[in-house]
C-alpha cells in the first residue's frame, strides 16, 4: 500500500512529499521531471548500492528523458568528510550541473547527508531528491533537512539545514541490506519510539517479528519524525521543551563520542546509537528521572535489533573529553536528552549533571 507524508516546514517554499511504496524506485524519472526544470541528473551514490540499483535508476531517468551522470563515493561514516565533499562539488562542475538540474542521492545516511550538502553549497542551491536505501536512512537521516560532515574534533559539525525536494522510499530495497544495517535502522526506530510513546515503540517491536507489517511502520516512524521537524525544523537553540528537534538527539550524544574515539570505523551510526540508548536510559536513572523496569524494556527492545560491535578497549575518559564537542553545545554546556518515561523526553542542561555521576556512567555501560 503506497503512502505519502508531507513535511510541512514553516516556510512553506521548503516544504516536500515522502512517498513510501514498493518498486518506487522505478519511478524516479517521472518523480524528477517534476522537481526540476533542466535535463540533467547527478546521481551521488556508492559502489555498493549503485551496483545493486544503479541501472535501475539511471534507466528511469533515461525513459524519462533526463540525462543521468553517476559520483560513486567512498561506503561509511569515515569518507563524510571535505575531501569527499570537494571531490562531489568537483564532479558536479564538471559535468556542468546548473542550477536548473538535480542532484540525486542515492544511498544510506552518508550519501545523504553529504550529498545534500552538495546540493546546499554548490550554485548556492540546487534541488535534490533523497532516495535512501537504508532502514536508517528511510526512516531517519533522509527526513528533516539536515545535511553535512564530519571532522576531526567531532560528527556533523560542518554542515547545513537543506530540505530535500522529495523522498522517494522503496521498501523493496530493504531486502538487499546486510543484518548489521538492519540492527541499525531499528536501533534509531526504537530511539523514536522511545521518544513518541509507547505506541509507536510497541511498533518497532511488532517490526522486529512481523517483516510483513513493514510499511506501516516505516509510515509511522516518518509521520513521527515529520511532525518534530515541522515544528522546530531549524532546531532552535532557545527550544528545550518535548517538541524540540533536540529530542531526536536521545542517544547521540554518547554514539557520536563512540564513533569519534573509534574513528569511524567501529561502529555504524545506528549501532552506535543503539549503545547510545542504554548510556542515556541508565544516566536517567541515576539522575531518579526514569524508573528501572522502563530501563530494563529499553535495554531488552535494543538488545533484541541484533548484536552491537562490543565497547571493549574504548577508554572512558576518552569519551568523556569527546562530549566537549557535540554540537549540542550551548555556550559551555552540554544539552543531554533523557527521559522521565516512555514519550516523556526531557532536555537537561550538563551544568546539572555532576561530572562524577557522567564518568561512572561511561564506565558502567563500556564495563558490560
Amino acid at each position: 500500500m503506497a503512502e505519502r507524508i508531507n513535511v510541512n516546514t514553516r516556510m512553506g517554499s521548503s516544504s516536500y512529499p515522502i512517498s513510501i511504496e514498493a518498486g518506487s524506485i522505478r519511478m524516479i524519472g517521472q518523480i524528477a521531471e517534476r522537481s526540476a526544470s533542466g535535463s540533467n541528473v547527478a546521481i551521488v551514490s556508492n559502489a555498493k548500492v549503485d551496483g545493486l540499483y544503479g541501472a535501475t535508476v539511471t534507466n528511469a531517468f533515461r525513459q524519462a528523458g533526463l540525462k543521468p551522470v553517476t559520483h560513486l563515493i567512498g561506503d561509511g561514516e569515515r569518507f563524510k568528510n571535505f575531501k569527499t565533499l570537494e571531490s562531489t562539488v568537483k564532479f558536479l562542475g564538471e559535468n556542468k550541473i546548473s542550477r536548473t538540474d538535480l542532484i540525486v542521492a542515492l544511498g544510506g545516511g552518508v550519501v545523504g547527508d553529504l550529498a545534500g550538502f552538495a546540493a546546499a553549497i554548490y550554485l548556492r542551491g540546487i534541488r535534490f531528491i533523497q532516495i535512501p536505501t537504508t532502514l536508517l536512512a528511510m526512516i531517519d537521516s533522509s527526513v528533516g533537512g539536515k545535511t553535512g560532515i564530519n571532522m576531526d574534533f567531532g560528527k556533523n559539525l560542518v554542515g547545513a539545514f537543506y530540505q530535500p525536494s522529495a523522498v522517494v522510499i522503496d521498501p523493496n530495497v530493504l531486502q538487499t541490506l546486510p543484518k548489521r544495517e538492519i540492527t541499525a535502522g531499528f536501533c534509531e526506530a526504537v530511539k523514536q519510539g522511545a521518544l513518541s510513546g509507547p505506541k509507536l515503540l510497541k511498533q518497532t517491536e511488532d517490526a522486529l517479528n512481523n517483516i510483513g507489517q513493514f510499511d506501516r511502520f516505516l509510515a509511522d516512524q516518518v509521520r513521527f519524525k515529520a511532525s518534530i521537524v515541522a515544528a522546530d525544523e531549524r532546531e532552535s537553540a532557545a527550544k528545550t521543551d518535548a517538541k524540540s528537534r533536540k529530542i531526536l538527539n536521545f542517544g547521540h550524544t554518547f554514539g557520536h563520542a563512540i564513533e569519534k574515539v573509534t574513528r569511524y570505523r567501529r561502529f555504524k551510526h545506528g549501532e552506535a546509537v543503539g549503545h547510545g540508548i542504554i548510556f542515556a536510559a541508565e544516566l536517567s536513572k541515576k539522575l531518579e528521572l526514569l524508573a528501572e523496569d522502563e530501563v530494563k524494556l529499553l535495554n531488552d527492545v535494543v538488545h533484541r535489533t541484533g548484536s552491537l560491535p562490543p565497547l571493549h578497549g574504548i577508554d572512558p575518559s576518552e569519551v568523556f573529553e569527546a562530549f566537549k564537542f557535540d554540537k549540542k553545545n550551548i555556550g559551555k554546556s552540554l544539552q543531554w536528552i533523557l527521559l522521565e518515561g516512555i514519550g516523556k523526553p526531557v532536555v537537561k542542561p550538563g551544568s546539572e549533571i555532576p561530572d562524577r555521576i557522567l564518568r561512572d556512567t561511561i564506565r558502567a555501560v563500556i564495563s558490560r
